[in-house]
């Protein structure tokens, strides 16, 4: 299973990468212990590929994710929502058992964590 990427979320990232205007320039998605659930999504750019980096493309947008973290979001999708709240990628994680409300944090399936869904 890979992750993918929707529209909005595309539409986004090659808007930031063309303010950049630099071609080498990817947006690489971890996760990492911490969070109030366990684990949290995180996000930065980056110019260079890992070895052990698998590479998401969609039309001139491409992103990275480690293999530890792509354990974690396997299946997942990745969204780009504007409302209320702000405006920011989110991660759709069919692995996750629960998720926290800033929707930045999550516990594995099976992990037990808090529950504000």
């Amino acid at each position: 299973m890979s992750v993918t990427l929707t529209n909005n979320a595309v539409k986004k990232l090659s808007n930031l990468f063309a303010e950049e205007n630099n071609p080498d320039l990817k947006l690489r998605i971890f996760v990492s212990g911490g969070g109030c659930s366990g684990f949290q999504y995180g996000f930065t750019f980056d110019e260079k590929q890992e070895d052990n980096d698998t590479i998401i493309e969609a039309e001139d947008v491409k992103v990275l994710i480690d293999t530890m973290s792509m354990g974690h979001l396997a299946g997942s999708e990745v969204d780009y929502v504007e409302d209320l709240n702000g405006s920011q990628f989110v991660i759709k994680n069919p692995n996750a058992s629960s998720t926290c409300g800033c929707g930045q944090s999550f516990t594995p399936n099976g992990k037990g964590g808090c529950s504000n869904e």
